[in-house]
């Protein structure tokens, strides 16, 4: 692949098989990540439906043996 200018910024091709390998589409947001100084990874963003399923999961529900303490919630170190 070959980094080139879009406009003021880079851009980078994605090869078919990647395209392929993340089912994206023409409008699709994805995420990427650096690894290493000299790699990173991609992977197809979720969409709003995902992010709330994965919130819900969590609605109500505290670690076993959680207390909240507002005095210690506000402490300044």
């Amino acid at each position: 692949m070959q980094v080139s200018r879009w406009g003021n910024s880079l851009a980078v091709r994605l090869p078919a098989a990647v395209v392929e390998a993340l089912d994206l589409h023409e409008g699709d947001a994805i995420e990427i990540q650096v690894d290493s100084a000299r790699a990173l990874s991609i992977g197809k963003a979720p969409d709003n439906r995902a992010l709330l399923e994965r919130l819900r999961k969590y609605r109500g529900r505290l670690p076993e043996g959680f207390r909240f303490d507002r005095l210690e919630a506000h402490e300044r170190g």
